[in-house]
């Protein structure tokens, strides 16, 4: 068989065995992950990332054994830091996860809907597509907070809501009174998904203390982000006991491999939170230093809400800025192709060093 008929033969397997995935997987798009979109570069401020982890110990003892479903040092830790009762404690493969989970679990696929509002987190809707849920979208008000009123109209059509606080991109907290709001009319209709993936960095915002108000609200919480433990996927869900039930009854009965269980609970201990507190105030110092910068500079427009470890930045010409960084190897993230969020570019708090880099690059004449 000669090169082309091999080409075309393996064009062919490929056609054939798409064929055969459900039509929602063949028309889907993935998300664009930092991982995936990729860039050549030596620093790396595009997905959110903490600059450093930790030193942790493993005990490998037990590795020759299946790992409990949800280890109860991990749960009983997280219940004791998130201010709950283990039994409103679900520990997952991080945050996308519990997305994956709510949805699989409260959604009949080809009948029912989730509700996002963009600009927002992408995995909402990406997880709701491939399970062949519905999305109905109400965009951000001017101020960038939920059209709580108008998502309330909505509410005999959907069954979540998912809303982002810290959102991002654009790092805008959720109004607790108009989500309040929201969950007395959402009372057995809908739940109400609040991800607060970056909470730590302003954690006096949380949603959590409604739990025990609102069986109807769940919190999506991990510690890939002010933990620096990005690489262990580890998340958790925090939720009415009856909810984390639910998702029990869904997820797979081993979901935490033993030494992502060992780490998570090194880092709740309260060495580990010390340390993660310690890296939030470093982050969020540098944060307020390169948002005022910014904020003087010509080719900055605007810069958006600082709440979580990352800046919108709204640049006069956001390709041209995300170019000149790249060049320089600095991988940054660009939302131009999101609604409303034309120029903007987003930036990771990286360590002294990198946000040194960023500055130098845009000091330097174009």
């Amino acid at each position: 068989m000669s090169v082309n008929e091999a080409a075309l033969s393996a064009s062919v397997t490929a056609d054939l065995l798409t064929k055969l995935a459900r039509p929602q997987v063949q028309a889907l798009t993935p998300y664009q992950s930092a991982r995936r979109i990729g860039g050549h570069g030596h620093i790396w401020l595009n997905a959110n990332e903490a600059p450093t982890s930790n030193d942790y110990q493993l005990d490998c003892a037990r590795l020759n054994r299946y790992p409990e479903c949800q280890p109860p040092t991990v749960v009983n830790s997280y219940a004791a830091y998130a201010g709950v009762s283990p039994e409103q404690v679900l520990v997952s493969r991080g945050g996308d996860e519990s997305i994956e989970l709510l949805i699989r679990t409260f959604c009949e696929p080809g009948q029912d809907n989730i509700l996002l509002c963009s600009p927002t987190y992408g995995m909402y809707a990406i997880s709701a597509q491939t399970n062949d849920v519905g999305i109905i979208d109400v965009p951000l008000n001017s101020e960038r907070q939920p059209d709580f009123n108008a998502i309330i109209k909505q509410l005999d059509q959907v069954k979540i809501v998912f809303l982002c606080s810290p959102n991002n991109p654009t790092g805008d907290l959720v109004d607790q009174a108009g989500l309040c709001q929201l969950l007395a009319a959402a009372q057995g209709r809908a739940l109400v998904v609040v991800d607060e993936a970056y909470i730590e960095f302003c954690p006096q915002f949380s949603q959590a203390n409604l739990l025990a108000q609102y069986p109807e609200l769940v919190i999506i919480r991990t510690l890939s982000k002010a933990f620096g433990l990005a690489g262990l996927r580890c998340g958790f869900s925090l939720a009415h006991p009856s909810v984390i039930a639910l998702l029990l009854k869904v997820i797979p009965p081993y979901p935490i491999p033993e030494p992502v269980a060992q780490i998570a609970a090194q880092a709740l201990s309260e060495q580990g939170l010390s340390v993660m507190r310690t890296r939030v105030a470093e982050l969020n110092a540098l944060k307020t230093s390169l948002a005022a910068r910014l904020a003087k500079h010509h080719e900055v427009k605007k810069v958006y809400a600082p709440h979580g470890n990352y800046l919108l930045v709204h640049f006069k010409d956001g390709g041209a800025l995300f170019a000149r960084m790249a060049k320089a190897g600095i991988i940054l993230r660009d939302f131009a192709s999101r609604p409303g969020l034309a120029d903007c570019i987003r930036i990771t708090i990286g360590s002294q060093a990198e946000m040194d880099a960023v500055l130098d690059v845009l000091q330097q004449e174009q």
